[in-house]
């Protein structure tokens, strides 16, 4: 069950609430379909955009050195792979795609033990298993990221695919909030 005592004193933060995450929703579930479908492109976008917040980050990381202290080479040096990574991301952004198949793969991994500790923890709870199932799902999904990282091409499909379902659901979830929030004004 949802608390919805942010809402409860406050009739117009509802409806805003109710409509921002309607439209928000609408946009990552329109998004996500897009992923799903055409999933190479999603993995290109998502390797240039990493590529565009490490620019973004070389640039306001040397601006910070240079104002406070222009001798630190720490500072400078950091600025220096930040603006490395970003070109290399844009110069091939197949690699850039490779890399975040690479960070999926950990992340799976990571998350089957955390399901399998959380599944074995409530065991006696007559609904532990769909933490073991979340577990097995996950090491089944970071094995074969794990696998299809020697093969650019699947990656690229891969990656697109992971993304384009984490936004369709992330807007499922938005719009169903939103249409929650609607029917408590």
């Amino acid at each position: 069950m949802l608390n919805y005592s942010i809402f409860a004193d406050n009739k117009d933060v509802t409806e805003q609430f109710s409509k921002y995450s309607k439209v928000v929703g609408a946009i990552f579930v329109a998004m996500g379909l897009l992923g799903i479908f055409f999933p190479a492109i999603m993995s290109l976008t998502s390797a240039l955009f990493i590529g565009w917040l490490m620019l973004f980050s070389a640039f306001l990381v040397a601006f910070q050195t240079w104002k406070v202290n222009k001798k630190d080479w720490w500072g400078w040096l950091k600025a220096l792979m930040f603006l490395i990574v970003g070109v290399l991301i844009f110069i091939n952004p197949l690699t850039g795609v490779v890399a975040l198949g690479i960070l999926f793969t950990a992340y799976f991994l990571v998350d089957s033990f955390i399901n399998f500790s959380l599944a074995f923890s409530i065991k006696p709870n007559s609904m532990w298993w769909i933490a073991l199932l979340n577990g097995i799902l996950s090491l089944a999904i970071g094995i074969y990221f794990f696998i299809a990282i020697a093969d650019p091409l699947k990656t690229l499909w891969l990656v697109g695919i992971f993304v384009g379902i984490s936004l369709f659901f992330d807007g499922v979830m938005l719009w169903s909030l939103g249409s929650a929030a609607d029917k408590k004004a």
